[in-house]
């Protein structure tokens, strides 16, 4: 079924003019000509594409260089494993893999975790170093800080998983929970 609008006589010649206005309102916001609007909106988007990447980067890079809310930002030892946990304020879940990664390489042999806190919800990544893959199940220990976060389950490989929880404000107690299955 196809749906046809059409307009014709002095309808039509108002719908135009009605159109050219504000193509021509929309020039005067953005400080160009009517036939360069396209472009200008193109270079806009482009622009604001760019901006949240330079912006997630940056919030990896404080949440990295800042303090910690539960683990520090410093390296600890348990037992013969060495783990990094950190809690961190306003970064997107998907930006925890960066995160994982850098601690992982930071650690060289370990164990990191990172949770991002947003509006009360909580995200978690466990990344487990390659030498010790399998011994401590990045899944198993992510599943471990879900709970605690109040999700169910989470995923992954045993170097890599994520999870999530609606709990946030229980981030401290899902590190302390992965640091005493690590101790165990």
């Amino acid at each position: 079924v196809r749906r046809i609008e059409a307009l014709t006589g002095e309808a039509a010649r108002l719908a135009f003019v009605d159109q050219e206005a504000q193509l021509r309102s929309a020039a005067a916001a953005l400080r160009v000509r009517p036939d360069e609007v396209s472009a200008r909106v193109e270079a806009l988007v482009e622009e604001r594409k760019r901006l949240e990447r330079e912006l997630a980067e940056a919030k990896q890079a404080l949440a990295l260089a800042g303090p910690a809310t539960g683990g520090g930002a410093e390296p600890e030892q348990l037992g013969s494993l060495r783990f990094l946990g950190q809690v961190v304020q306003g970064l997107e879940a998907k930006g925890l893999r960066g995160l994982v990664d850098e601690a992982k390489a930071r650690l060289g042999s370990g164990v990191a975790v990172m949770i991002a806190v947003n509006d009360g919800r909580a995200s978690v990544a466990v990344g487990v170093t390659e030498d010790l893959a399998g011994t401590p199940s990045a899944v198993d220990l992510v599943r471990i800080a879900s709970a605690a976060l109040g999700g169910q389950g989470g995923g992954g490989r045993a170097d890599f998983a994520q999870a999530g929880g609606p709990d946030g404000a229980n981030a401290d107690e899902a590190l302390a929970a992965v640091r005493a299955a690590l101790m165990a």
